[in-house]
């Protein structure tokens, strides 16, 4: 049930990359003025995801996750009345503050399915439906678009995203905060938790490098991620002079239907080295970064169809591997009550220092040199993000997965 709901989530939110040749065509818009609706919602995602993570661990996440969807759905199909640039900045940043807070929330209520022994498999299925949802937005909003007019593409994933929501209201259970965990120890029945007060979680951040520079590793690989999704679709129409369904179609399939085969074997691999050292999803993680750079600069590079969907899956493939782990491995390190507010401080970092920042900073590189060369640039953020979590496995992860699992069993026992 979540699958589906990410789905939608990720399709709302590329359905307006692929008709940006016509939002540019009938509103005369620059550049720079669409990486700004890229931007838009990234702020406000970022903005909001540490208040709406620390609700998360306050509420019902049932009800946080399905309050969302019909949210984040309502405003899509808002947007369809956007008569000007300023509309469409308006709804765009809205649909950031609707889609904020699934992904806290999901996150947390996995990981209360699933302990260490399958929380990266878990997490890393439930993010093949990202990809697939990236896919369907890319190709039939641009399908829609230029057949009938892009405002009945937002029309279109806005209504399937409010039908869901009334469907799982009925079927959608939560399981007991730390239930996984306290499985995990050998006691099934985790004590109730207090909500975890925000001065005392920004101390255990701070007391804790593993997640430090997990997020600003993640800052890193999301902005490559965020140019991806804003530019490429742009970048393959004008490159290989494709259909607006096409270029839409073929800016996301490869990748994204690598990323969905690689996802689930990246969360395989990792459980299976979380087994065999604290640090394993985050050795998963680094090595998939360093691939991920060279992909993404031979993708921006090449001149060739063949061999621009060559580099595209193994980007993909790679990119998988690397967020089949995003959160698994940050639970691996905080305290289940805290995982929302977890999740949402790594959407802070990932989209309002990185992902708020990439479309326009490439929107800007690309009028001054060439949307390739700006994207082959750019990709040097992966290797910055590899060495990042290169050093949490050095010199920090052993030591704050033993502190977490020496605090779990002492309130096991004392249970």
């Amino acid at each position: 049930m979540l699958w589906w709901i990410a789905l939608f989530n990720y399709a709302d939110r590329q359905a307006i990359f692929s008709v940006f040749p016509l939002l540019e065509r009938e509103m005369h818009l620059s550049q720079v003025q669409l990486g700004l609706l890229g931007s838009s919602f990234a702020w406000v995602y970022g903005l909001c995801a540490p208040f709406a993570g620390n609700i998360v661990d306050r509420v019902r996440r049932k009800t946080a996750i399905l309050t969302g969807l019909e949210s984040w759905s309502l405003i899509c199909m808002a947007a369809a009345l956007s008569r000007n640039f300023t509309h469409l900045l308006f709804f765009r940043a809205a649909e950031g503050l609707g889609e904020t807070v699934y992904f806290p929330a999901s996150m947390s209520m996995i990981s209360d399915y699933h302990g260490k022994a399958t929380r990266s498999r878990a997490m890393g299925i439930h993010q093949s439906s990202v990809y697939i949802g990236t896919i369907v937005g890319g190709f039939f909003a641009g399908f829609i678009g230029q057949r009938y007019g892009w405002r009945w593409s937002f029309v279109v994933f806005g209504a399937l995203g409010m039908a869901l929501g009334w469907v799982l209201h009925r079927f959608l259970k939560e399981p007991a905060r730390g239930a996984a965990d306290f499985e995990d120890l050998g006691d099934g029945t985790p004590p109730a938790r207090p909500h975890l007060p925000l001065i005392s979680f920004l101390k255990i951040i701070w007391g804790t490098p593993t997640v430090l520079l997990l997020m600003l590793g993640f800052m890193c690989a999301n902005f490559m991620a965020t140019v991806l999704f804003t530019w490429m679709p742009a970048f393959v129409y004008g490159k290989f002079h494709l259909s607006l369904a096409m270029a839409g179609f073929t800016a996301t399939v490869y990748i994204q239907l690598a990323s969905m085969f690689g996802s689930p074997l990246g969360g395989w691999l990792a459980d299976i080295l979380r087994k065999q050292t604290p640090g394993g999803r985050i050795i998963v993680q680094a090595v998939a970064l360093f691939l991920e750079a060279p992909f993404a600069a031979w993708c921006a590079l090449t001149g060739s169809m063949f061999w621009l969907a060559v580099s595209l899956s193994l980007w993909g493939l790679a990119k998988g591997f690397y967020e089949a782990n995003i959160f698994a491995s940050v639970f691996d390190v905080i305290r289940p009550e805290a995982r929302g507010t977890a999740a949402g401080f790594m959407n802070l970092v990932g989209w309002l220092a990185g992902g708020s920042t990439a479309p326009v900073l490439i929107g800007y590189l690309a009028q001054h040199t060439s949307l390739e060369a700006a994207i082959a640039k750019a990709s040097l953020c992966y290797v910055i993000a590899g060495a990042l979590l290169t050093a949490a496995i050095v010199f920090f992860v052993k030591r704050d997965a033993g502190k977490l699992e020496s605090e779990l069993r002492a309130e096991a026992g004392g249970s």
